[in-house]
């Protein structure tokens, strides 16, 4: 699912700051980690990978190939230090083949060991407006796992073939060392290829991107383009809202890691073993919610459009429509894990789980698998050493097959942790935002109400700024404009209210 990508632009106010600590300490994110977890990181990564130089006489032991000729660049945000993955996209004459370098964390971390432990505890790296409390230890997040430009890294590297219309014809997972040429951010890729100088496998994967978006649209998907929104402070004291425009690379490089993901799928089904991403298809009731705030947001959005065609339309540089992208999120609700070819209570003797004929993922209209982020989420970990072990004709290893059946649960409290905390940050940044103008009025329409016996609350959805918070009032008139009045924005509360007379 993909969440708002917050962001609070110094200086952040003390109040803020403490708000938000106050929040990471209730929901028990943990601040730091434990001197064994730190010990046994940094012995790992200069274990494995000295002095950035890689080892060959190890390669043989352990079946990777030496894949350092990949001309392979990784594109990310700026100053991102945690990075999964590299690409390369060659043509293949009537086609395109997409190599995938993924960071090889099972390298790294012992089964059982103090990282295996911790990360278990962790699940996902959770983001913050402020800051993020990572999944692993920096020493192998931002160090030796972490696939830095010029350095030799181990990792899994996925080949996939695709014909002229981006279909996939092969594909293929091998555990290899490879070496990335340069760390690109989203800006620099989208400059290269706007003003002609990007190199050719630069020019392939925008090409490759968009011809799987066209083969996303034709399965049913949709893909969110959600931008990153920044609270600035205003020398008035205020604060504002900005959104930064979402560039097309970022659409087209998120397509090669959803390829990815396909393929990973497709093998664990061959496999009879493994663990997939589902999402059910959208709640009605979240589609009618997200007209009303279409309505408020004044785009647009004719009753015979569907969600998926009025998507292109919208441009994520307009404040308004990526204000609807970020509330767009509400219709992913109900992602999770299937774990299958082995007993749902992890006992030897137990029913084995069996994968339902059709389990896609709804956004994607496939089946589809997480395998791209082990940086930043423990289950890719598990779903990668599957696909590694079929596609060598071996068997599963152990420690994989006897952690799976708890890794759909482990995984949706991780997923409850980083969504309560997602909720709650937006909540401060708004209080934030709309802090010292308690008593003014503001322009919204009423996108939901509480049906429940003798309720009076609901939530609207101002235009300027966009804001989306609840709101109290008798016989409140759902999917209609209002005037409201805000009466309270608390930071330390994280509270916005409005009221409507």
């Amino acid at each position: 699912m993909p969440l708002r990508n917050l962001r609070i632009a110094p200086p952040v106010s003390d109040e803020v700051r403490a708000a938000l600590a106050a929040l990471r300490a209730e929901l028990r994110l943990p601040p730091m980690f434990p001197p064994d977890v730190l010990d046994e990181a940094r012995a790992a990564a200069q274990e494995l990978a000295p002095g950035g130089a890689w080892d060959t006489r190890r390669d043989a032991a352990e079946g990777r190939q030496d894949h350092r000729d990949v001309e392979l660049v990784t594109i990310d945000p700026p100053g991102s230090l945690d990075l999964d993955q590299a690409v390369h996209v060659a043509s293949s004459g009537d086609g395109y083949v997409v190599r995938y370098a993924i960071a090889d964390l099972a390298t790294f971390v012992a089964p059982g060991g103090a990282v295996d432990r911790e990360v278990h505890r962790r699940g996902v790296t959770v983001y913050g407006p402020d800051t993020r409390t990572p999944l692993h230890p920096p020493a192998l997040s931002e160090g030796a796992a972490s696939l830095l430009p010029g350095q030799d890294r181990p990792a899994v590297l996925w080949t996939i073939g695709l014909d002229s219309h981006g279909e996939i014809t092969s594909a293929s997972v091998v555990r290899a060392v490879v070496r990335s040429r340069e760390r690109l951010t989203y800006g620099e890729a989208q400059s290269a290829l706007d003003d002609g100088t990007a190199p050719e496998p630069l020019q392939l994967l925008a090409d490759v991107g968009r011809l799987r978006q066209e083969r996303e649209r034709a399965r049913g998907g949709v893909s969110l383009d959600v931008p990153e929104q920044e609270v600035v402070p205003r020398g008035d004291g205020s604060f504002g809202l900005e959104f930064r425009r979402t560039l097309p690379v970022e659409g087209w490089n998120a397509q090669i890691s959803l390829l990815t993901g396909i393929v990973a799928a497709r093998m664990m089904r061959e496999a009879g073993v493994g663990i997939l991403r589902t999402l059910p298809a959208a709640d009605p009731r979240d589609v009618a919610r997200l007209r009303r705030t279409a309505a408020a947001l004044g785009i647009d959005w004719p009753e015979h459009v569907e969600y998926p065609d009025l998507l292109p339309r919208l441009e994520s540089r307009r404040p308004a429509h990526a204000a609807f992208l970020n509330e767009a999120t509400s219709l992913f609700r109900g992602a999770g894990y299937l774990a299958f070819g082995v007993p749902a209570d992890g006992t030897e003797g137990g029913e084995v789980v069996a994968l339902p004929a059709d389990a896609r993922h709804a956004a994607i209209g496939a089946e589809y698998a997480h395998v791209t982020a082990p940086l930043r989420r423990l289950v890719d970990r598990y779903a990668t050493e599957i696909c590694l072990a079929h596609a060598a004709g071996r068997e599963v290893p152990g420690w994989v097959l006897e952690a799976l059946p708890g890794l759909p649960a482990t995984m949706a409290a991780a997923g409850r942790t980083a969504s309560a905390f997602e909720r709650a940050c937006v909540d401060v940044v708004e209080a934030a935002l709309l802090g010292g103008r308690v008593g003014q009025r503001f322009d919204a329409v009423v996108v939901d109400v509480d049906e429940r016996d003798g309720a009076d609350r609901g939530q609207v959805v101002l235009r300027d700024p966009a804001v989306r918070a609840r709101v109290d009032g008798a016989a409140l008139p759902l999917g209609e404009r209002a005037k409201v009045t805000l009466a309270e924005a608390s930071v330390t509360g994280r509270t916005v209210r409005f009221t409507l007379p």
